[in-house]
């Protein structure tokens, strides 16, 4: 199986990056391509739960959501991401590759390091076609500008954030 990895060094607790990875009104500010405004239509952090959202950026919209697999505090989460419509049916990737897998499983890893956090996410389509592994491990060098430029706003997010994060 194809899998993607990215980690990411985070000056901030542990507890800080957690909140903002479970709380709809954080994920609001920081969640998804530079650029898009991001509207949290549900979000149910349990396993099983869905995050639902939209991303709109001038006349562009999609939909994604996550499924809930596995929600250790403040360890790890695992979930299965997919695009999808407004009401959460999975729905082939728009505005690009049509060989984009309908769902991947992801798990974040949350490690404290003194006062910083190191955050590992890895990734891997699920029950892939050929075509769709192949879109997948083509697309490495953009996932991880994706992923780069989302955790540069989480990073932003957190540099910036008044809330108090709940123990």
């Amino acid at each position: 199986m194809t899998e993607f990895s990215i980690t990411r060094v985070f000056d901030a607790p542990r507890k800080a990056v957690w909140e903002a990875w479970t709380r709809a009104e954080s994920l609001a500010q920081w969640w998804g391509p530079k650029g898009f405004d991001i509207d949290v239509r549900r979000l149910e952090m349990k396993p099983g739960g869905m995050f639902l959202y939209s991303m709109k950026t001038g006349s562009q919209e999609m939909w994604g959501r996550f499924i809930y697999r596995e929600i250790v505090r403040p360890e790890r989460l695992v979930f299965v991401s997919s695009f999808s419509d407004p009401d959460g049916n999975v729905t082939r990737a728009p505005f690009f590759d049509g060989n984009w897998p309908l769902e991947v499983v992801n798990t974040v890893m949350f490690t404290e390091n003194g006062t910083k956090t190191v955050l590992d996410l890895r990734g891997g389509p699920i029950n892939p076609t050929p075509a769709e592994s192949a879109a997948f491990a083509a697309n490495e060098a953009s996932m991880q500008a994706g992923f780069g430029g989302t955790f540069d706003q989480l990073d932003t997010y957190l540099a910036t954030s008044s809330e108090e994060v709940v123990p």
